[in-house]
Order: structure tokens, then C-alpha cells, then sequence
């Protein structure tokens, strides 16, 4: 039977209270404090009905059915629309220098997006969801992330239609400007603000959780592995990377979105190519596995064993580790994706749904074969980044080395894109105040230091509670506005048909 809220806040703190044996280390009062909340809050937001003795997430299902509606309401635009989507984020179809409104390039927005979708969630949180589900898991985060394709479309479609440039020149945007001026123009204004305000809320908590402390715990966590393990001097002084890891990310965020996404623009394409070449690595070395790897995948996704408790367990992981790693629903991309320069909102929309495809569709596929090729997740003991840098390490014992470099340049540049996504919510929620979004900032630091300090379990019951809550608000907004988005791209693509819209000059 599944605990209540009140008893598993009882329980936690009951196990947080427990007597430690030894000396107590900063990081483990930290972990003390905070675990209980992450504990409580967690069994809230996953609540969830019994199905053949399995429980079932209501948030998980409330997710992974939009992103089925969404797939079948505009006929497949996951697929349909891909390549076109390649084509405006190159520049084919709008020009860089072009006096369209907005501050960043296409390129650019997609980075920065990118690089707060595409980080830790694809190296630590693949791992997470095989350990839990099984090889299986991996089929239902593909699944996930093609149809989270669709999703990512509506959103990004609206984040720029119902964007506010400002007279200084910033642009905001996103689920909390869609929401209260989308459904404003439905006739629905009363509860398009509540809902905006709700969103921004849970926009903050979210930035604080899986937007920086699971970052910082897995980065710290590799960090450890790299140097040592439990010999490491880094052994027990998660708060001290932690202070690193704040001091790096303030010198960023204080630029604002053109610093962001110059820094994500540089950084995002060389982290995921040394991610990506140092899996190909370990892939090549195992070629003649592959194809019992997608077996074990395919055949764990449908597994009769415990009928319901084997198919949908493994696909509850599988979904719920896709949407914390592409954040199809969620809503935060559109806040990324607002500033784009461009005077058709239904381009940056095109854009948008490149990026479920990049972070699961091939990212988190090529982590789980490597980790599932190797075994590394039969290991005992291991969690998280843990597993990954296992199969890292099957290659020789300094291989883990580029994971390292990897996950802390993934941490890194999705922590600066949280602490945007944050000051964006506080700026709707408070206006235009600079001690607002300068408190916001400082408190976005300190929980980078705390997710340092904390155990994994507690960081990823916060981290998730946080960024699904928003799907809440943000997915109801989407059903309302889906007649929007069709008469966007139904005129889109009739001038794409009569050639009033056709690629841009290329230079040379």
C-alpha cells in the first residue's frame, strides 16, 4: 500500500533524524535538512493510481498522452517536419542578419534550449532508468522522445507568437506569456493568469532542482569516480565543488540571454561531440554486441514477466527518465526559444522539435547501448553518473576521464540556462526588479552547493517533483491553444507552397 503524504514526510524525517555513526560532515547535514522535503514533495507530484499491482504516475501519463495527442492533432509533425526543421536552424530559410525581431539566431536559440534539454539527464539519468527498468527502459525513452517531438512544436510555436519585446530590448516569453495572453484571447483571461502564475512558481522551484542540483550532484559525483572514488580527496566535500561549480555559473549568468547563448553556442557543440565521439568509442570496441544489445532492449520493453509489472514498469522509467532528460511538456524550452529573430513564430516551432530527437532519440539511445553492450548496470553498488562511467572504464581505466570533462561541461552549460529560465520567471512574477532576479540569483548558487552536498536519491525526488509539476499548467494551455497553432502553420506552409516564403540567399 502506498504511503500518504503525511506519512512519508513522517518517515522521512524519522530516517533524516537518524544518529550517524562517526563524525558528521557538512554534506551529510546538508543531505539531513533538505531530504526530507525532497521525500515529501516527491510523493505529491508522483502520485499515483495501482494498475496490475504497479503504480502508476498520474504526471507520467498525463505527459506521455500529450505528446500522443499532439503527434496525431497535426498529423505526424515529428516526422513531416523534421528536415525543414534542419533547414531553418542552418539558416537556409532566414537569414542571421536579418531585421526580424528577437536578439538571437535560430542556431543560437536551439543551443541554448539544447543545452539545458541535452546534459546530465542523457548520461546519469539513462543510467537511473536502466538500473530501474532494465535494458527495456531504453525502447520507452525513444518512444517518448519521438513523440515529445510534437510537443516541443506547439511550445515553441507559441513561446514566440505571444513573446513582449520590451523597450530596452529584452524579449520574454514562454509558457507564463502564452498562457495568460493565449487564453486571454479565448475569452479565458482569469484563468490564463493563474495558470501563468502557477507556472512561474513552479518555474522557479524546477530551475532550482533539476535546472542546478542535480547537475551539480552527478558532476560532483563523476568528479569523485575520476579521482579516486571513495579514496578521493574529494571524498565528503560536495559543498566545496559545489563553491566551484557557483563561482563559474555566476561569472555567466549575470550577462543575460546574448552571454548565455555565446557561451552555449561554443560550448554545447563540443561537449556533445566529445560525449558522442567517446561513445562511438566504446560502441566500436563492442560492434559485434550491438545487435544483442537492441534485442535485450526490445525484448526488456515488452517482458511478460509479472505482466503489468514488467511492461508497465519499465515503461514508466523509460518515460519518466525521457521527459526529465527533453523536457517534452514542460514548457522551459519555449522560454529559451522566445528571443529567436524571426517574424513567423511557427519557424522557431520547427526548430523546437529538433531537440527531443537529439537529446533521446540519439543521445540517450547511444548511452543505454554502451551501458547495456558493457553490463555495467548489473554492477552492485553503482547509481547515476556511477553506471556510465563503469562502462567508460571497460575501455581502459583512464576513458573515464572524457566522460568527466563531458558531464562537467553538461552540468555546466545547463545550469546557466536554468538560472536564465529562472530570472525569466521571477521577471514575471515581480516585473522588471533587479533586486528580485539578483536574489533569485544568489539563491540559484546556494542550491548549486546544496545539490553537491546531497545524496542522489533525495537530489533526483526534488529535481523531478519540480520540473513535472509545470506540465500542469503549461499542457493544459497547449490543449486550449492548439487552434492557434494550426492556423500558424496552415499559413506557413500555403506560403511555402505559393513561394512567398523560400530559402535565403546563401552567401558565396
Amino acid at each position: 500500500m502506498a504511503l500518504t503524504a503525511t506519512a512519508t514526510w513522517s518517515a522521512a524525517q524519522a530516517l533524516a533524524a537518524t544518529e550517524p555513526v562517526g563524525p558528521v560532515t557538512l554534506d551529510e547535514r546538508v543531505n539531513a535538512v533538505v531530504s526530507p522535503l525532497s521525500t515529501f514533495l516527491s510523493s505529491v507530484i508522483f502520485a499515483s493510481v495501482p494498475v496490475g499491482g504497479v503504480p502508476i504516475p498520474l504526471i507520467v501519463v498525463w505527459l506521455f498522452a500529450a505528446a500522443i495527442i499532439f503527434t496525431l492533432t497535426f498529423r505526424f509533425i515529428n516526422i513531416s517536419g523534421f528536415w525543414h526543421g534542419v533547414q531553418i536552424a542552418i539558416g537556409r530559410y532566414d537569414k542571421p542578419d536579418s531585421d526580424a525581431p528577437g536578439l538571437i539566431t535560430h542556431f543560437q536559440a536551439l543551443t541554448t534550449a539544447v543545452s539545458g534539454t541535452v546534459g546530465l539527464g542523457n548520461i546519469a539519468g539513462v543510467a537511473v532508468a536502466i538500473s530501474l527498468g532494465g535494458p527495456g527502459a531504453t525502447f520507452w525513452m525513444i518512444l517518448a522522445g519521438l513523440l515529445g517531438m510534437s510537443t516541443k512544436f506547439v511550445e515553441c510555436t507559441l513561446g514566440v507568437k505571444y513573446r513582449e519585446i520590451q523597450k530596452d530590448g529584452r524579449i520574454d516569453g514562454g509558457p507564463m506569456f502564452y498562457l495568460r495572453d493565449g487564453l486571454a484571447e479565448i475569452g479565458k483571461a482569469r484563468l490564463g493568469r493563474v495558470m501563468a502564475a502557477v507556472f512561474s512558481v513552479c518555474m522557479v522551484f524546477a530551475s532550482l532542482g533539476g535546472g542546478n542540483m542535480f547537475q551539480s550532484n552527478q558532476a560532483y559525483q563523476q568528479l569523485v569516480n575520476a579521482t579516486g572514488g571513495a579514496s578521493s580527496p574529494l571524498a565528503g566535500s560536495g559543498w566545496l565543488a559545489g563553491l566551484v561549480l557557483a563561482a563559474l555559473v555566476g561569472a555567466v549568468i549575470l550577462g543575460g540571454i546574448r552571454s548565455i547563448a555565446n557561451v552555449t553556442g561554443k560550448l554545447v557543440p563540443v561537449m556533445a561531440a566529445l560525449y558522442i565521439l567517446s561513445v562511438l568509442v566504446i560502441l566500436g570496441l563492442n560492434f559485434s554486441a550491438i545487435p544483442a544489445a537492441f534485442g535485450a532492449i526490445l525484448s526488456g520493453a515488452f517482458s511478460p514477466q509479472g505482466v503489468a509489472g514488467g511492461v508497465i514498469g519499465v515503461m514508466i522509467q523509460g518515460i519518466r527518465r525521457a521527459t526529465f532528460s527533453n523536457e517534452a511538456g514542460i514548457g522551459s524550452a519555449a522560454i529559451a526559444h522566445s528571443p529567436v529573430k524571426t517574424r513567423r513564430p511557427v519557424t522557431e516551432g520547427f526548430v523546437g522539435l529538433l531537440e527531443p530527437f537529439l537529446d533521446t532519440v540519439v543521445i540517450c539511445t547511444m548511452t543505454a547501448l554502451a551501458i547495456v553492450i558493457t553490463g555495467a548496470y548489473t554492477q552492485p553498488g553503482l547509481s547515476g553518473v556511477g553506471i556510465t562511467d563503469t562502462a567508460f572504464r571497460s575501455v581502459a581505466p583512464w576513458f573515464g576521464w572524457p566522460l568527466t570533462i563531458a558531464v562537467v561541461m553538461f552540468a555546466y552549460s545547463t545550469m546557466i540556462s536554468y538560472a536564465y529560465y529562472g530570472t525569466r520567471a521571477v521577471r514575471y512574477l515581480f516585473g522588471p526588479s533587479e533586486l528580485a532576479t539578483n536574489i533569485f540569483k544568489v539563491v540559484f548558487l546556494i542550491f548549486i552547493v546544496i545539490g553537491a552536498s546531497m545524496n542522489l536519491g533525495a537530489v533526483i525526488d526534488f529535481s523531478d517533483a519540480m520540473l513535472f509539476s509545470m506540465s500542469i499548467p503549461n499542457i493544459i494551455g497547449l490543449y486550449f491553444l492548439i487552434p492557434v497553432v494550426k492556423r500558424e502553420l496552415a499559413s506557413y506552409r500555403a506560403d511555402l507552397k505559393s513561394g512567398r516564403v523560400k530559402p535565403a540567399p546563401q552567401n558565396g
